[in-house]
């Protein structure tokens, strides 16, 4: 199949966690023979040559480089809000993003064209598609979701692109449900869950050096977590809990607005906490394999917003990891409490505290944790598993546009 993928967010070079998921369903789809473009927003990081089936097609919008603010996980602040100068390139991007589309779809006859996030990318280009004829696929990711139930606008443009689609994806049940309060229909909307590289992501032998680039001692009980510092990954109780655990050492990986009030949190209490900031994808992979537990304590923010399916849950369980995670959103449809994982109430740092302390001295239900959880991810959620969901909805959308 020839696809056209349009997405706002991507890693930008070899080894970045911008949206690393994204190029992940692309490189499944390409290495399963079908050929994928893939329209993005220009960023001066930018630097992807093209791949085996994979090609890029960047969209320049804003006249100087230091303006580029479109996408990247770069529109939201925390997560929550539109940056204000976002507004301001919205049309500039809207306009260079519609005019990329259009080029691509007189320029070659795709099988389907498939937007990530309803809004804004779907939504502006929806008219587009349609016109050309090709099945169209929208995939959901959660903060789309979260300002179209929050903004009447962009609630508008959703339901418009969405009732349009020939398939609708979304990456949990929490989603799936959500997308058709917005007017998804259901016979074309189905839960797929994110896949994970079961093979850079697998247990590893320790690995010494690993800990002292993150600063923790080599005889140190090491609990991971990662992702950008925003109040919906609930980093803040987990600095609570690890000030309440003693015999732990924590890190948190990431970057993002919330770096400084953390920061002050872990002086506060004292915490046994370091904030190395955001590490390489091939250092994640490595430090998640030596964690002797992973922490993923996600909560639904003040303003409602939530993750979808965290991508490093998913990674870790690859690892071979014992997990502790909130049982929220997608959470729960890929740990089974006390099987995988463990599950514990979003933002109860008490519960969270004792998940530790629990791990910390039971080896052995670390171990039969960590096994179970890297063979559900390598029977249920790796890659080609859904590359293949994926192609279901091509199929899905073609068929229905044959009508």
């Amino acid at each position: 199949m020839r696809l056209l993928h349009l997405t706002s967010s991507y890693p930008k070079h070899p080894g970045d966690v911008t949206a690393p998921f994204i190029e992940e369903i692309a490189r499944a789809l390409a290495a399963r023979g079908h050929r994928v473009d893939v329209v993005l927003p220009h960023h001066p990081d930018l630097r992807r040559p093209d791949e085996p089936n994979l090609r890029f097609f960047p969209y320049r919008y804003a006249p100087r480089d230091e303006w580029s603010r479109w996408g990247y996980a770069q529109s939201l602040e925390s997560d929550v809000r539109v940056r204000p100068e976002v507004y301001a390139l919205a049309p500039r991007a809207a306009i260079a993003m519609r005019r990329a589309v259009a080029e691509r779809l007189e320029a070659e006859r795709y099988d389907a064209v498939h937007a990530h996030w309803v809004v804004p990318n779907a939504a502006l280009v929806t008219d587009i598609v349609r016109l050309s004829g090709a099945p169209f696929v929208i995939s959901l990711h959660g903060s789309d979701v979260f300002l179209a139930e929050r903004l009447a606008p962009a609630r508008a443009l959703a339901r418009r692109a969405l009732a349009a689609a020939g398939a609708v994806t979304a990456c949990s049940d929490d989603l799936h449900a959500r997308s058709l309060a917005l007017g998804a229909r259901p016979e074309r909307t189905r839960t797929v869950p994110y896949g994970v590289d079961v093979d850079a992501f697998a247990p590893r032998p320790d690995a010494p050096e690993v800990r002292t680039r993150l600063g923790v001692p080599q005889d140190a009980f090491l609990v991971m977590a990662v992702g950008r510092l925003v109040e919906k990954k609930g980093f803040a109780h987990l600095v609570d809990a690890a000030a309440r655990t003693g015999g732990v050492r924590v890190v948190i990986a990431g970057e993002g607005d919330l770096r400084a009030s953390l920061e002050s949190q872990v002086r506060a209490t004292g915490a046994p906490v370091t904030l190395p900031g955001a590490l390489p994808r091939e250092l994640v992979a490595a430090a998640l394999s030596e964690a002797d537990v992973v922490v993923v304590p996600s909560v639904v923010d003040g303003a409602g917003n939530v993750d979808g399916l965290p991508n490093v849950l998913l990674e870790a369980m690859a690892s071979g990891r014992p997990l502790v995670a909130s049982r929220v959103a997608g959470i729960p449809q890929v740990i089974d409490d006390n099987r995988n994982g463990l599950l514990v109430p979003a933002g109860d740092t008490r519960a969270l505290a004792e998940a530790l302390r629990r791990l910390l001295r039971e080896p052995q239900t670390r171990a039969r944790l960590g096994e179970e959880a890297r063979r559900t991810a390598t029977r249920e959620l790796s890659w080609e598993v859904a590359a293949r969901r994926f192609e279901e909805g091509y199929a899905q959308a073609a068929a229905l546009d044959a009508r």
